[in-house]
């Protein structure tokens, strides 16, 4: 998948644990990990902005665009 998550980056920055950020935003560890993992299919923006004011971040912070190898052929 192009889009990548950056989000244990700004986790070990902030010096966070990840169930101490699902609880904040309220949402389920397993949730959060499927985030984290890059297997979610979408996010919503109450929760990307949950985790931005939490992490003192911006998305392009936790996320990034890049291109598939595939995409160009």
């Amino acid at each position: 998948m192009p889009i990548i998550v950056n989000l244990d980056v700004m986790l070990a920055k902030r010096k966070m644990r990840s169930n101490e950020l699902a609880e904040r935003i309220g949402i389920t560890t397993a949730n959060l990990s499927i985030l984290k993992t890059g297997k979610a299919k979408a996010i919503r923006f109450s929760t990307l902005e949950l985790i931005c004011q939490i992490l003192e971040c911006q998305p392009g912070d936790i996320m990034e665009y890049v291109e598939d190898d595939s995409s160009s052929q």
